[in-house]
């Protein structure tokens, strides 16, 4: 029976093993495409990582380089340390962290020995008692600090640093003799491991982040014109017999840009510690990339509310007794929509080229008046309450979306003005024309039903 069953065993091993072999065979391919794939989105990230390797080869040179090595010691280990937490994928994140941890572990190095100078004025019982209380006192009010927004934006890392690096120094000074040797080691080769990281990631196919928010902010104004556009065409145009809207890829464009303000705020951060570069100066108004950030998204959550209420009529399957009275609606809509969709496609080539816009306002003041005139509509005796509050809101969730474009027109040229945009080719005052409705008043979309 023994015999018996091991046989079996092994029968049912040979027939299970194809089977592992080929799900990990698969399972390799998957993510083999994956990397593939992530690789193909932004080549940067590959660049990216063969810059770590260079500058982490780099620095090996003064491990391996018998007068360098003997220059430093073993703390050159530090500068290895330094260049695997320092280095960002983008410059200002490199530059950032490497600022703070060379400046955070001067300062604190500095303390360091000053604490140990004073210590050692107590004597050799006083010594112990005086460090503990320097440690205490300055470790509790750097951590306080990280507590203040703008400290704790800016300067996190390097107060982090601070508190360890005077930790280190402080209490090995009750032991190490040579401590001023090993301060200067440990600076040197944090230095070293940050000048590197520097070079490498500023002239080595750099990535800016700066650049990166400016081409974000432009990308989210046109996915909230991909949206306008498609519903014009798709829902209030032309196609608006064809059926359903399920499944059309404009309907998903603008959720990214509802989570877009991490980001945002990310990059502004690190835009600020990049040097001037390209077409951005060394006081580019980055902050102001950050409201129209903001007042973008304000406009997403306008279109998010006028998209939900679209997809419960789309599943209700209502139908009209009154054809006229809803194309005419659907007319005024159509346009509202289609002229606010241009209107953000001008402001984001706008920012990307980094020129004056000529025909934003245009555009908006063409939404303006379509929603004038859905006011001025007037529904015949075939039309029926639930009809007329269905267009009612239909237009005023439309024209809400065309009231939050004012403010993203005007935070764009605020920014114009800021960054010194180039003006149009045709002249200065091109396409000046200013919308019919301010922000501070829009139009009030309201139909009279008369009997």
């Amino acid at each position: 029976m023994d015999s018996a069953a091991g046989t079996n065993e092994k029968v049912g091993f040979n027939s299970w093993c194809p089977f592992l072999i080929s799900d990990s065979i698969q399972k390799l391919k998957e993510f083999a495409q994956k990397i593939k794939k992530i690789g193909k989105d932004d080549p940067r990230r590959v660049f990216h990582s063969l810059k770590v390797g260079l500058a982490l080869t780099l620095i090996s040179i003064f491990y391996y380089i018998n007068p360098l090595f003997h220059g430093l010691g073993t703390s050159t280990m530090w500068a290895v340390l330094t260049v695997v937490v320092v280095m960002e994928y983008t410059v200002g994140g490199t530059l950032s962290k490497g600022l703070n941890r060379a400046f955070a572990t001067l300062l604190a190095g500095a303390l360091g020995l000053g604490a140990h100078h004073l210590a050692a004025l107590a004597g050799d019982k006083g010594e112990p008692i005086l460090l503990g209380v320097f440690v205490f006192m300055l470790a509790a009010m750097a951590t306080f600090s990280r507590f203040v927004p703008e400290i704790k934006a800016r300067y996190d890392y390097g107060v982090t640093i601070f508190i360890l690096t005077f930790s280190l120094v402080a209490v090995s000074s009750y032991r190490v003799e040579e401590l001023i040797k090993l301060a200067h080691q440990r600076l040197s080769t944090v230095a070293i491991g940050v000048a590197t990281c520097l070079c490498t990631s500023m002239f080595v196919f750099p990535v800016w982040a700066g650049e990166d928010l400016h081409m974000l902010v432009a990308a989210n104004l046109d996915k909230l014109a991909c949206f306008l556009e498609g519903m014009g065409v798709e829902y209030f145009g032309e196609k608006m017999e064809s059926g359903s809207l399920e499944g059309k890829s404009f309907l998903q464009s603008y959720k990214t840009v509802l989570n877009s303000k991490a980001t945002e705020d990310s990059l502004a951060n690190f835009a600020r510690w990049e040097p001037g570069h390209g077409r951005f100066g060394f006081r580019h108004p980055w902050n102001q990339y950050l409201k129209i950030g903001a007042v973008t998204r304000t406009c997403a959550c306008s279109i998010e509310a006028l998209n939900a209420y679209i997809s419960t009529l789309q599943q209700s399957h209502q139908t009209t007794t009154d054809l006229e009275f809803k194309q005419k609606v659907q007319a005024a809509c159509a346009e509202m929509s289609k002229e606010t969709g241009k209107a953000l496609v001008e402001l984001a080539t706008s920012i990307r080229e980094m020129k004056w816009s000529s025909t934003a306002g245009k555009h908006l003041a063409m939404a303006t008046e379509a929603a004038c005139r859905v006011k001025a509509l007037v529904p015949t005796e075939n039309s029926t309450l639930l009809e007329v509050l269905v267009s009612a809101t239909t237009a005023s969730l439309l024209t809400e979306v065309v009231r939050c474009t004012n403010p993203i027109i005007a935070a764009v040229e605020e920014l114009s003005r800021l960054a010194e945009f180039k003006w149009p080719e045709h002249g200065r005052k091109a396409g000046a024309v200013k919308p019919i409705a301010s922000a501070e008043s829009p139009p009030q979309v309201v139909i009279v039903i008369e009997k």
